[in-house]
């Protein structure tokens, strides 16, 4: 059975959307499937075909010789949100590529979570407040 997320479901996670910049800064990093993972320093993994990618914190990135750039900014959306919802990420996504901003999104049980290039983090946090005031935009 497919979702169905009313204007006005949408309308409440925007008005609860709560972004929060985290601390840190973050990268990207993809090790062989075989490889001994640092899964204690990970905050995100995913398994893909070319191995397994992990978003750590650049310190340890550095510490340990990996890939350091590009750079991330971690925005957390404290608003409860359904897995099975429909028009969030559109929309956050919308406000933001308006903006010029690249995000890459990560969805946990609870929240999602979107890295946006270290430059941007200010700027993209900005745009999300707006988004919260605002509501839902035309045409999502």
């Amino acid at each position: 059975m497919k979702s169905q997320t009313s204007s006005a479901e949408l309308s409440d996670l925007l008005a609860g959307l709560k972004p929060r910049l985290q601390e840190g800064r973050w990268v990207f990093a993809t090790f062989d499937n075989r490889a001994e993972l640092p899964l204690k320093e990970a905050v995100a993994m995913i398994r893909e075909a070319e191995g397994v990618s992990l978003i750590l914190p650049l310190s340890f990135a550095l510490k340990n010789n990996l890939s350091a750039t590009p750079v991330f900014s971690w925005i957390t959306l404290e608003v409860h949100s359904a897995l099975d919802s429909v028009g969030l990420t559109a929309a956050f996504s919308r406000v933001l590529a308006g903006e010029r901003i690249s995000c890459n999104v990560v969805a946990g049980h609870h929240h999602d979570h979107i890295f946006v290039p270290e430059e941007d983090g200010r700027n993209a946090l900005e745009a999300l407040r707006k988004l919260e005031k605002t509501g839902p935009l035309e045409n999502i």
